[in-house]
């Protein structure tokens, strides 16, 4: 569902807004188009087309093994497989953008002028959201010992 809603909203932003346009909602944010052809931050962005496979490899990896330590997760860690599952959301949703259409769609642009930084999407708050919630489990299960005592 998470993954579908990543998607849904760069579809329609895409169909709404012309490319770097900008809309601004509040004093701080605006809604924009921007293609991202590299990773986080535009990594690599300018490199003429082969890491969009090299990211979709990557890409590929990164879903598979997180399928699998999904799966392999016990269900008394609700934590670690909701941080999981983000995680999953996320990079498939960069993913399916950049194989079909060589670029990630971004659209939230927040600035503290002249400050900006640079535009995202749903995606990446999935990604980020997803490995706060592992730290957060590592923390957590770093304070209880093997018989459930806290430290």
């Amino acid at each position: 569902m998470l993954w579908g809603t990543d998607l849904l909203l760069k579809y329609w932003v895409s169909s709404q807004l012309a490319y770097a346009e900008r809309i601004n909602l509040l004093p701080i944010f605006d809604l924009t188009l921007l293609h991202n052809r590299g990773a986080a931050f535009s990594f690599l962005a300018d490199q003429g087309g082969w890491q969009r496979w090299f990211f979709s490899v990557i890409g590929i990896l990164v879903a598979g093994w997180l399928v699998r330590w999904l799966r392999r997760t016990p269900i008394s860690q609700t934590l670690l497989a909701y941080a999981l599952t983000a995680l999953l959301a996320g990079a498939l949703g960069n993913l399916t953008e950049r194989v079909i259409n060589g670029y990630v769609v971004d659209y939230l642009l927040f600035y503290w002028h002249p400050y900006y930084f640079p535009a995202f999407n749903l995606a990446d708050i999935l990604i980020f959201m997803g490995a706060m919630g592992m730290l957060l489990d590592i923390w957590l299960s770093s304070k209880v010992d093997s018989k459930g005592h806290t430290s």
